[in-house]
């Protein structure tokens, strides 16, 4: 985006700007374009931060004879082809997809210190190859592969390279195991096209979990067989009105089976007390005084609550957790639980404690916001901080507590890391009531030391929600969502020894030419320092 700066002359800003760029290895000033366009990319220069790079050697260069070796699985075989797709349009060239021979891009299964997600990519004029020990690990060093080739490698037609990989060795794996995204589905409704590209740009940042906000007091999203009207009237509308939509249950499975594709994992979330007002609107019965609200499409939270007294709540909400969970082959399921306003204290306590059973018995882990930490929070339950700096000091120390007495921790502070936050005053989609969120707050905190009182282990990774009450296209996710994501994900992989603003702002400006060329749109913070257009 660009923005009038006011009357300040701007040759020193531009040149200072190209200076910048230049000692950091964005630009190199004074070469030729064909000289820029040959030089590979650095090992150092990805987001996420690598846990370890030893640049050094000549570079590999792809060529037409290049092909992509692999073991023998199946599912190695599968990032091979995966890789193969991501390389063929922009390159021209056939990268087969071979289990024999020699050079080329070698993926490779093998027993070793990387972790359920870590790996290591080796680069020299005789080949690029890829160990880790499982799939997920080789999945996330072909992020990393992408990313040190030119960013014209995401177009879809061909481009005329070089397509060079620098030389050395990459040494990988996560910070965190839980790097999560949520997407709520609720406010406005989203395709099962539109989850699948949002997909697809959280895998290019090692992010594995997709939390889907499937309800809410304007929507409700995901078929129930047991209770069809939460779909079919509960599922007509959305924020402002419009016609809303649904996921039947193969658009469900669809979504989880492409995410697993990506080696992502999906959280479903059917929010609970509170934020009910769709699924009340959809059966009286379920409402204390027999009769149902009328559908809502407004902004306002708090006031929608399940009646807890009844029977019937407890048979709902079994059999749309026994359906949910036999849809999600993921470990978790979300129950919500924040702003319940409307029901009262010792109520929640009673519902929570009668709910979290139910996850247990279905075989999934209990998820909730943190206000679940005010009940008893299930033994092995993640709860989900989304307070503020400013929350109060009580509240805080609630959550601590629950830390401390073995309750894991997902960190999402609302004004560090809610995606649906405005940038600045003049940016003038999302909202602002957790105030305003630049590229810098985002992403200068440290989630192992947020919250005092949290021993260091409790915190198991961060999630970067996004809220839809203002956005209702793709181009508006990604909007928001970009580029403070991108430090979302870091945040939850690299070491915290990496954590440096200065050095991150200049590895984040070199991402800006990769979302232009995948068509992602996307907002040119001032406070980093873009390559021109």
């Amino acid at each position: 985006m660009r923005r009038n700066h006011g009357t300040t002359p701007r040759t020193p800003r531009v040149l200072g700007s190209l200076l910048l760029l230049a000692a950091a290895g964005v630009l190199t000033l004074g070469a030729a374009p064909e000289a820029r366009a040959a030089a590979p990319v650095p090992l150092g220069r990805v987001v996420p931060a690598p846990a370890s790079v030893s640049p050094g050697g000549p570079p590999y260069r792809i060529t037409r004879a290049t092909g992509i070796h692999v073991d023998g699985s199946a599912e190695v075989r599968r990032v091979g082809a995966y890789l193969a797709a991501l390389l063929r349009p922009s390159t021209g060239y056939p990268l087969a997809v071979t289990d024999h021979g020699g050079g080329g891009i070698r993926l490779h299964l093998q027993q070793g210190d990387f972790g359920a997600e870590g790996y290591r990519l080796h680069s020299g004029p005789g080949g690029v190859t890829l160990t880790a020990r499982t799939p997920a690990g080789l999945f996330h060093g072909v992020q990393t592969l992408r990313q040190l080739l030119p960013a014209a490698v995401e177009r879809r037609t061909v481009q005329p390279g070089p397509w060079q990989i620098a030389g050395g060795t990459v040494q990988d794996r996560p910070r965190y195991a839980y790097r999560g995204a949520m997407l709520d589905v609720s406010r406005h409704f989203f395709t099962v096209a539109q989850v699948k590209r949002y997909i697809d740009q959280l895998a290019l940042y090692k992010v594995n979990e997709l939390h889907l906000h499937l309800s809410d007091d304007q929507g409700w999203r995901i078929a129930i067989d047991s209770w069809p009207r939460l779909a079919s009237y509960g599922g007509s509308t959305q924020v402002g009105g419009g016609r809303g939509g649904h996921y039947t249950r193969a658009d469900y499975r669809e979504i989880v089976r492409y995410a697993a594709s990506r080696y992502l994992e999906v959280v479903p979330e059917i929010d609970m007390p509170g934020h009910t007002n769709a699924a009340l609107a959809s059966y009286a019965g379920l409402n204390c005084d027999g009769t149902a609200p009328p559908l809502y499409t407004g902004t306002q939270v708090g006031f929608s609550s399940l009646c807890v007294s009844k029977a019937v709540t407890y048979d709902f909400v079994d059999d749309v957790i026994r359906e949910l969970a036999a849809l999600t082959p993921g470990r978790y399921l979300h129950i919500g639980g924040d702003e319940a306003h409307s029901t009262g204290h010792a109520d929640y306590v009673r519902f929570m404690d009668r709910v979290q059973p139910v996850v247990a018995r279905y075989g999934k882990t209990v998820i909730g916001w943190h206000q679940l930490t005010g009940a008893h929070p299930a033994r092995g339950a993640l709860v989900q901080y989304w307070g503020l700096d400013g929350t109060a000091a009580a509240e805080k120390a609630q959550v601590a507590a629950a830390a401390r007495g073995g309750t894991g921790l997902i960190l999402s502070p609302a004004d560090r890391l809610y995606l649906d936050m405005k940038y600045t005053r003049t940016t003038g989609l999302g909202t602002d009531w957790a105030g305003r969120v630049e590229v810098k707050r985002s992403y200068d905190w440290n989630p192992g030391a947020y919250l005092a009182g949290v021993p260091a282990p409790a915190v198991r990774g961060v999630e970067a929600p996004l809220w839809t009450e203002t956005v209702k296209t793709s181009a508006d996710i990604e909007y928001l969502a970009f580029p403070r994501l991108a430090g979302a994900a870091e945040l939850g992989w690299s070491p915290a020894a990496s954590h440096d603003w200065n050095g991150y702002r200049v590895r984040l400006a070199a991402q800006g030419p990769r979302w232009t060329a995948l068509g992602i749109h996307y907002y040119r913070s001032p406070q980093v320092p873009w390559p021109a257009h």
